[in-house]
């Protein structure tokens, strides 16, 4: 389908069939990477980590926020000569406050040049490197710093005047333009544009390989963090309507029995996994600190592991969401689910950006992509669970996937359990969702990861382990991924 001159991370997320044949000669820059169509046109953009030119900052692409390195349209047009005749620039990339510093061009034979790394950009907003690029290095430890700080003195804090400040806070995380709550589509928009820019270089429709087994369009992965001896006492609140609607769920239980703590007794664990239910692991004590630093999380690291064994959990969600993205993947675990789509609301505000399963550094991420019950009910105030339906609907529409957190510790509030019981009434019936357990997900795409798509004499097929249950899709000319044809 394509020829490449070096690996590219978005052609690898989506398993685009592409061959890497090295810099060819006419390729210009040595920064400069090219995908070539058959049809006989390229896409070009600068490498972000050879783009020296790049200017790391948040932009604009039409109604789309990107985070990374933009190459100045005054550096393109001193060597873009040199890769193709009647260069124009054909949609502009501006900055926040409206004024264009780079563009996407086009020359009089279709070649298309992006002025970032769209590989770059993913990988930005995945670790929530943008906060960087947002504030300074000082700010970020300051951030940290506090966050230690909250947890510190939390216990010492009583629940009401907790409460008093994280709606005060609220106001003013409130206010943060990006990422957008309770939805950010930015990313995925991104990936649809570019898909439409590569059908028009390839001159047809593209392959990948689908993001969901087995047919699905979409993915609902039902999640429960056990805080409390409060909420252990209570997870038939949750699991009850669960069962009657057939669903299974995943259960992160603390494993040390902490003050405000429980004892997960190995019933309660047989029970769960008897009806079809996963076991993950919640931190070691909840108590903020996990991740407060590296030195205590190599003191915690064996305890958490050996729970882990113990239970055979291959999960594991931080307390608080906490979250260091170099660190994470050293913890040992299959997949994580400590980061969220978008959630200015908590200690850790932030998100990956993304409603689907990406990868670091071997271990998959699953984020977290609805708002959380106490944030929704407690901190803001909501009395019913319409916004969890209408993000669910539209991450259905956008071949998402539906990751829900609720904590059986709240669910003794009524506006939890009924929000809770009408989010699964609205899907119950609905064939095209994949309801999976996590690990199921984190199973599948690790399959996918592994697999790729390749032309045969009969059309596309899928080579490796997602052969059996997999999809090959074709992008439209243009438009939306959700939109595109299943082939195989």
């Amino acid at each position: 389908m394509f020829q490449a001159s070096h690996p590219w991370g978005f052609l690898d997320y989506f398993r685009v069939p592409y061959e890497v044949t090295g810099p060819q000669e006419g390729d210009g820059p040595r920064f400069l990477s090219r995908v070539r169509g058959i049809a006989g046109t390229s896409l070009l953009w600068p490498r972000a980590e050879l783009a020296s030119p790049g200017i790391a900052a948040r932009y604009r692409l039409g109604g789309s926020w990107l985070v990374g390195s933009v190459v100045a349209d005054a550096d393109a047009a001193r060597f873009l000569p040199r890769v193709g005749h009647g260069w124009r620039p054909v949609r502009s990339v501006r900055r926040e406050d409206g004024a264009v510093v780079a563009s996407v061009w086009r020359d009089l034979t279709g070649n298309v040049y992006v002025p970032f790394d769209l590989a770059e950009v993913m990988e930005t907003l995945w670790s929530e490197r943008y906060r960087q690029v947002q504030s300074s290095r000082a700010s970020a430890l300051a951030r940290r710093a506090l966050l230690r700080g909250y947890y510190a003195v939390k216990p010492a804090v009583p629940r009401s005047t907790q409460l008093a400040l994280r709606r005060r806070l609220s106001r003013v995380q409130g206010r943060s333009a990006f990422p957008r709550w309770p939805v950010e589509d930015s990313l995925h928009d991104l990936y649809a544009w570019m898909f439409s820019v590569l059908t028009q270089i390839a001159g047809g429709p593209v392959p990948w390989l689908d993001v969901w087994p087995a047919g699905r369009s979409w993915a609902m992965v039902l999640t429960h963090d056990v805080e409390t001896e409060i909420g252990y006492r209570n997870l038939h609140l949750l699991r009850d309507p669960e069962r009657a609607g057939g669903y299974r769920s995943s259960w992160n239980f603390v494993p040390d029995r902490y003050p405000e703590r429980y004892e997960v007794g190995t019933t309660v664990l047989h029970e769960l996994r008897d009806q079809g239910c996963e076991i993950g692991v919640h931190g070691l004590r909840h108590d903020g600190r996990d991740l407060g630093s590296r030195r205590l999380l190599e003191q915690r690291l064996p305890e958490i592991r050996a729970h882990a064994e113990r239970w055979g959990a291959v999960g594991f969600r931080s307390p608080a969401t906490q979250r260091v993205w170099e660190w994470m993947p050293e913890m040992g675990f299959a997949y994580d689910s400590s980061y969220t789509d978008t959630d200015p609301y908590e200690p850790q505000a932030g998100g990956c950006c993304t409603y689907l399963p990406f990868l670091n550094r071997g271990q998959v991420e699953l984020p977290i992509t609805l708002p959380q019950d106490h944030t929704l009910f407690t901190v803001l105030g909501h009395t019913d669970g319409g916004l969890w339906i209408d993000k669910a609907r539209h991450l259905r529409e956008r071949c998402g996937m539906v990751l829900v957190l609720t904590h059986p510790d709240y669910a003794v509030d009524p506006r939890v359990t009924g929000a809770y019981r009408a989010l699964l009434e609205e899907f119950r019936d609905d064939d095209t969702a994949w309801r999976a357990l996590p690990a199921e997900v984190d199973d599948w795409w690790r399959r996918r990861v592994s697999s790729s798509v390749r032309a045969t004499a009969d059309g596309w097929r899928i080579d490796g382990p997602a052969a059996a249950d997999g999809a090959v899709r074709l992008s439209p000319p243009v438009g939306h991924i959700a939109e595109t044809e299943v082939v195989s």
